[in-house]
């Protein structure tokens, strides 16, 4: 039977939650697959994989910030209109609490912010900080397939 081990790669299910309830849920759907190790998933959730087995099933209750760390005042920004007219659809409409994902400047992915507020100018204040920062994790998992190298 195959165990996990640095470097693996996996195939597996697994629910994300904080407080609020889910955040990722693969269980509905088709399973996850990644390589440890490789950003996929935070290291705090992969340091809980190492040393399960195929069919394995276990959940992990993380205490608040051990995964995505504490909340950062410095990550609530306002970007004004012409910057998000650059990054994002010319002259977009946003509502408070839309999640909006946004091209990097330098064209290398995208990263995310939950709306806060829109002023009256188009400006919008976005939260960059990961939706489960300062909050404890539930990680629960099904090992369902695991390589080693």
């Amino acid at each position: 039977m195959n165990v996990i081990h640095p470097g693996a790669f996996l195939t597996l299910h697994y629910r994300l939650a904080g407080p609020q309830g889910d955040v990722v849920n693969t269980f509905a759907g088709p399973p996850a697959t990644l390589t440890l190790g490789t950003g996929s998933l935070a290291p705090a959730l992969e340091q809980r994989l190492l040393g399960l087995a195929e069919g394995a099933r276990a959940t992990f209750e993380l205490p608040e910030g051990e995964v995505f760390g504490q909340r950062n005042p410095d990550m609530i920004q306002w970007l004004p209109r012409k910057e998000l007219d650059e990054l994002d659809a010319p002259d977009a409409a946003y509502a408070v609490g839309e999640v909006l994902e946004l091209a990097r400047p330098d064209g290398q992915g995208t990263f995310a912010g939950v709306v806060l507020a829109v002023r009256g100018d188009g400006a919008v204040q976005l939260d960059f900080n990961h939706p489960l920062a300062s909050r404890p994790v539930s990680f629960e998992v099904q090992i369902i397939g695991v390589m080693n190298d």
